[in-house]
């Protein structure tokens, strides 16, 4: 008690002041909040946007965990000494490429959001506790830690804050760290050397004249564009045990986690659902493509295109960018019938892209960040064929 009563005696002593916002976010962070309802009927629950963000949260920690180990282990298989998956050797690698990058992540983050609360005077929003998970998530675990933050400052401001802050963003903010990350640091984000721990670093050695081993982290989608055999079979790929973004290799995790969301009513089982639709739609037209003889081995787009249609679904980061991003609640359709369109899109482009775009085998970011300036306009003509049928049906029986 003692604690939450000297919070409360700052929040009164710097009420009205720039630093209020910073006193109320860490008071309303730790306990509940001190006001309370003065007019009006109101039903008094547990759940808030600080708890729908920890639930969120939640759902991604095995996620994060499961990174932690796979980390470890890829880079060891990578170097010739293979140790057991959960062996400390591997967590203790993972832990310490993982946890920078959460940290950079939440601090870089929120001292935006503080800066910003303070400036315009207004509550610390907690809708960057899920993007804060988010975004080390789905970044390599090689990435400088200043190019993060850098990344991080730019889809906070630009992503979030100039559009008036969370509930008014268009785009989806840790999506929008990842495209500037790719489109301003290529390198960081593509190839096959960012994916395996030591990859780049020996890479960098040999280019210098060091007698070194080399390190090769290529994905599967990677060796896919390549016209290459993964060299990984289905239990991997479904498990999680493949180089990839630090916590999108596991689709049963994943799958766990958007169940998870379901149950909880936080993620929307309509995009999920329709997005897997969408993906195994332009899976199933790519490999009719091929078997009807229209794309040949020699064909750089072979590669994706010959893949089984639905293992689409258990590469690369589709699973976890329907499940975790797909769905934000801000950024996604909100009608029903705007929802099924708005997933069906998705998970169809992002095959698309993903086979034409062999530079970067991976489309389920630019898909979601398409469908996110699309949505309203979506939800838009949804409302207004709604309005016209009613208008229409009220017409007949009025004659």
């Amino acid at each position: 008690m003692g604690l939450k009563n000297n919070l409360h005696q700052l929040k009164e002593k710097y009420k009205g002041t720039k630093m209020a916002p910073a006193f109320n976010a860490i008071h309303t962070f730790l306990y509940t909040p001190n006001e309370t309802t003065h007019s009006g009927g109101h039903i008094r629950m547990a759940d808030d946007l600080k708890r729908t963000m920890n639930t969120v949260i939640m759902a991604m920690v095995p996620c994060l965990i499961f990174g932690m180990f796979n980390a470890g282990y890829q880079h060891f298989n990578a170097l010739g000494t293979p140790v057991d998956f959960l062996s400390m050797d591997a967590f203790l690698i993972g832990l310490k490429k993982i946890l920078p990058l959460v940290i950079i992540s939440y601090g870089v983050g929120l001292a935006v959001e503080f800066i910003f609360a303070m400036i315009k005077g207004h509550e610390v929003e907690e809708g960057y506790l899920v993007s804060g998970m988010l975004i080390p998530l789905i970044v390599p675990v090689d990435i400088p830690l200043w190019m993060l933050a850098v990344a991080v400052i730019f889809g906070v401001v630009i992503g979030k804050e100039v559009f008036g802050g969370t509930g008014m963003n268009i785009l989806n903010p840790a999506l929008t760290v990842r495209a500037f990350l790719f489109f301003a640091y290529p390198t960081w984000m593509s190839g096959d050397k960012v994916w395996v721990h030591g990859a780049v670093e020996r890479a960098n050695q040999m280019a210098a004249g060091q007698d070194v081993d080399a390190i090769s982290g290529e994905t599967i989608l990677g060796s896919l564009a390549q016209n290459n055999a993964p060299g990984y079979d289905v239990a991997d790929m479904f498990f999680g045990f493949i180089p990839g973004s630090v916590g999108e290799t596991s689709t049963l995790l994943i799958l766990l986690g958007g169940l998870f969301l379901i149950f909880t009513k936080i993620g929307s089982w309509r995009i999920m659902l329709s997005a897997t639709l969408g993906a195994l739609v332009m899976g199933l037209i790519f490999n009719g493509v091929v078997n009807a003889g229209w794309i040949t081995e020699s064909s750089k787009f072979y590669g994706l295109m010959s893949t089984e249609f639905w293992h689409h679904l258990i590469i690369g980061g589709f699973a976890f960018g329907v499940v975790f991003m797909a769905t934000d609640p801000v950024t996604a359709s909100q009608t029903n019938k705007g929802k099924w369109i708005y997933g069906f899109l998705i998970g169809f482009i992002s095959i698309l892209i993903r086979v034409f775009n062999p530079a970067y085998p991976e489309g389920v970011m630019l898909a979601i960040l398409l469908m996110n300036v699309f949505a309203p306009t979506i939800d838009h003509y949804v409302l207004q064929g709604n309005i016209k049928r009613r208008m229409k049906r009220l017409k007949l029986k009025t004659a």
